[in-house]
């Protein structure tokens, strides 16, 4: 078993607790993970993205080849494009629909959909939407990573596991929204 995962959106969205809640499922299981993360400039909305790999042997890097990537997990659709040529033929990509409009050259929101309709592989979901109506809008990321659970081969128990093991620290309430988003994604990717 591998799988090499690229995360992406932007600072303050949420990445790198999936990263967190990944990593955590799969130490849990056993399984060997490299990871190497970029931080744009986060607090002020810059990229952030994050090589992930996950195997069942030994992973002698953490970056993944150009083209080699099985899945593509992001927060926003703009920068889910950035990283195409890392996607797989056969890989998916995960993206939000709603994008995060931190520069005066942001691409027409038109076209970037229209970049993302021409991907045989792909789930395209409002988590923003879906994160508010469940109680939190910063929740999005969770839905997000419930969307690409199907992807990753790690039992969705465990991932729901890794969430409460994370967030416990901030009480049950966002534990349970946070699980709540998490399989609202699974749902819908389903």
């Amino acid at each position: 078993m591998k799988i090499d995962i690229i995360l992406a959106g932007v600072g303050g969205q949420g990445i790198l607790s999936i990263a967190s809640i990944i990593g955590y499922a799969a130490v849990k299981k056993g399984l060997t993970l490299k990871q190497a993360e970029v931080h744009g400039m986060s607090q002020r909305g810059g990229d952030v993205q994050s090589h992930f790999r996950l195997a069942d042997h030994e992973i002698a890097s953490d970056l993944i080849p150009k083209g080699q990537a099985d899945l593509i997990i992001s927060v926003e659709p703009m920068e889910s494009l950035r990283y195409l040529p890392w996607l797989s033929k056969k890989g998916w990509l995960i993206t939000n629909d709603q994008p995060f409009i931190n520069t005066l050259n942001y691409p027409e929101v038109d076209k970037i959909y229209a970049e993302l309709d021409k991907l045989p592989n792909k789930v395209v979901i409002n988590a923003d939407k879906i994160a508010k109506e469940l109680g939190s809008a910063r929740s999005a990321n969770m839905v997000i990573l419930g969307a690409a659970s199907p992807h990753i081969d790690i039992p969705f128990e465990d991932i729901e596991n890794a969430v409460s093991e994370v967030f416990a620290r901030k009480g049950e309430e966002v534990v349970n929204i946070n699980l709540a988003c998490l399989r609202a994604g699974r749902e819908f990717a389903s």
